[in-house]
């Protein structure tokens, strides 16, 4: 059978996961900063496919990999078109997010992936990745917060419970997750209203991808796998090549 080994290198976080040409299997996430003898001890794979935004990791990844992977970039058959001034400084993370939400929701579309920065993605109705918007990721946000001020703690960012804090973390708690909700709607509203956007189909991935959506109307759809389910589709269509 056939076995593709997904690779999806963050600045954070990397994900394995081992999936047919149908399906995505069991995900594993390891710190990147820690990817020392992960890669090796993963077996019985016929394939590979690697996103990274971390170009040390990737070279890394190449010399322990028992088979050459396909690194994904504006080079190779992507599915969709892109229409970009200059196509080499596209993370290779958002490309897959274009795939795969072209290929499975349609398009127009805009992905929101809620990474260590929060990127929005716009593929239009001809099925091309067009640009987007990048701006600070949550977590980013309240390490700034922790490590720049002498008394805020630092939080994990999860729903408050009054949008009147009770208390320090509480009010970071409204100022993170309810502040960064309206920084996202205004992104979304704006790009919606760019020429044949209105009608966009808009999927949220990534960490935070959840939480925020929840009292987003403009989120339709969540899916924690989407960089994944890009990976695998940009797998077939180039795996022999």
């Amino acid at each position: 059978m056939k076995r593709i080994l997904l690779i999806d290198v963050g600045n954070t976080n990397t994900d394995f996961a081992l999936a047919t040409p149908d399906r995505i299997g069991r995900v594993v996430t390891v710190p990147t900063r820690r990817l020392a003898g992960i890669a090796p001890a993963v077996a019985g794979y016929t394939g590979c496919i690697i996103s990274s935004v971390v170009p040390a990791a990737t070279r890394q990844l190449q010399r322990w990999l028992s088979l050459k992977p396909i690194l994904v970039s504006t080079d190779v058959d992507l599915g969709i078109g892109v229409r970009y001034p200059k196509k080499k400084q596209i993370g290779a993370d958002r490309l897959c997010n274009a795939v795969a939400v072209a290929q499975l929701y349609g398009a127009p579309a805009i992905v929101v992936d809620f990474g260590t920065a929060v990127t929005f993605d716009v593929v239009n109705a001809d099925r091309e990745y067009i640009g987007g918007v990048i701006a600070p990721g949550l977590a980013a946000m309240t390490h700034y917060l922790h490590e720049h001020t002498a008394l805020l703690p630092h939080i994990t960012p999860r729903e408050p419970r009054s949008v009147i804090g009770k208390s320090t973390v509480g009010a970071m708690q409204v100022g993170t997750v309810v502040g960064y909700r309206g920084m996202v709607k205004e992104i979304l509203g704006a790009l919606q209203r760019e020429p044949g956007m209105s009608k966009a189909v808009v999927v949220a991935t990534g960490g935070y991808g959840e939480l925020i959506a929840r009292k987003v109307p403009a989120i339709q759809h969540v899916n924690p796998l989407l960089t994944l389910e890009g990976l695998r589709l940009i797998y077939l269509r180039n795996e022999s090549h």
